[in-house]
């Protein structure tokens, strides 16, 4: 790899024009979790141009206002005159901007850029990411059957229809109400069997709960639950461990690398899932990661209403990081579109490996327009239930 980047003349690979639009792509199923009602996901996608006319494309989750905004005042601006090559440099130069105060603040708009680079990357190499980062360590990737419902009955049809899908692993949100979380849960080990079953709590138990909680959902033999204390609370994470035989994952509480560390040094996860978009790029995921390797505690991937760019992007992490042995989540399965035809597809229950240079994706143009948003909309709250909002926690 050292040859192929030492031949790369780093003025020709410099960027000098970035683009960014948002979209919004429908949902074909309504998702109901914790935190309220979704129709639809909100994505910023940008693409950068360099010297020589080499292109990059990048995505990222946008939840918030602060996502285009960071992205049109810093992101954009600070990224002309970098070299493709400099994604690390280019990660910190933003932080330095003023955003080390607030990194939550500014890592899903890096991240959109920093992917932009990686794809200009392996575009002018030739090499897919996955080859970039190390090599090829699986050729397919597991995904999970993700379902939002709050009914019982309902839970058990879509992990019926997941089943017969080829899916070998099922996450269910929880964390509505206490009377709610172990029917949800029952239901889908119902329908799963021995196969892996995941519980989302999203932040939504008291210590107190999470204990009793926890005793009545051990005979389930979960793979694990998810953010079952706010997301702050590392020290209530690590005695919940010692406390109980279920696995801890932890997600809201791992956005930045500081975040993993940190992690590490309580004790607090028996697993940890990443996001590129909450750790401000790719690189950083790949760097999250090896410090889980090193202590001994496997990675996955959160899902936040990937389109094909990210998709992508999750696919080429989950083949090169070893420590990614653990089913990545999607959400794929409920968008009623997307904005390119040769994004990775689900294919019973996982995704193969892309082969082609970069990213291995190429936006369709005409999708972009059709999707195109001036605002992020419906990403918390349920407009169904006026003057509701979410409590972290909620009991």
């Amino acid at each position: 790899m050292m040859n192929v980047l030492s031949k790369i003349d780093a003025d020709a690979a410099r960027i000098v024009k970035v683009e960014h639009r948002l979209v919004r792509m429908p949902l074909a199923e309504t998702i109901l979790w914790g935190s309220g009602r979704r129709s639809g996901t909100t994505r910023l996608i940008c693409r950068i141009e360099t010297r020589d006319g080499g292109i990059g494309w990048g995505e990222t989750i946008s939840l918030i206002d602060n996502v285009p905004a960071v992205f049109a005042k810093i992101v954009a601006p600070l990224a002309v005159g970098y070299s493709v090559t400099d994604a690390e440099r280019f990660h910190r130069h933003v932080l330095g901007a003023g955003y080390y105060h607030h990194k939550r603040a500014a890592v899903m708009a890096i991240s959109a850029l920093e992917a932009a680079m990686w794809d200009a990357l392996g575009r002018r190499t030739g090499m897919p990411l996955w080859a970039l980062w190390g090599g090829l360590w699986r050729d397919r990737v597991a995904a999970s059957a993700y379902i939002f419902v709050n009914d019982p009955a309902k839970v058990a049809e879509a992990a019926k229809r997941f089943l017969d899908d080829g899916f070998e692993t099922f996450k269910i949100k929880i964390g509505v109400s206490p009377e709610s979380d172990l029917p949800l849960v029952e239901a889908v080990k119902t329908v799963a069997g021995a196969r892996d079953v995941r519980a989302d709590v999203n932040g939504a138990w008291t210590p107190g709960t999470a204990r009793r909680q926890m005793a009545k959902l051990a005979p389930y033999d979960l793979a694990y639950v998810e953010q079952p204390l706010e997301m702050d609370d590392l020290a209530g994470h690590a005695e919940l461990r010692k406390c109980q035989t279920v696995p801890i994952a932890l997600d809201e509480s791992a956005y930045t690398l500081s975040d993993v560390g940190n992690i590490v040094r309580a004790g607090a996860a028996d697993v940890v899932l990443l996001d590129p978009h909450e750790a401000g790029g790719l690189w950083q995921v790949v760097k999250q990661a090896a410090v889980c390797e090193s202590v001994g505690i496997p990675v996955t991937l959160h899902s936040g209403g990937e389109l094909a760019l990210s998709q992508a992007a999750y696919v080429h992490l989950a083949a090169a990081i070893p420590n990614m042995t653990l089913a990545i989540d999607t959400e794929q399965t409920y968008l009623a579109d997307d904005i390119a035809t040769d994004g990775p597809k689900l294919v019973r229950g996982g995704f193969a490996v892309p082969d082609r240079p970069g990213l291995g994706v190429e936006p369709d143009l005409d999708r972009l327009a059709r999707y195109e948003a001036d605002g992020i909309s419906g990403a918390y709250l349920d407009p169904e239930k006026p003057g509701w909002f979410p409590m972290k926690p909620a009991y």
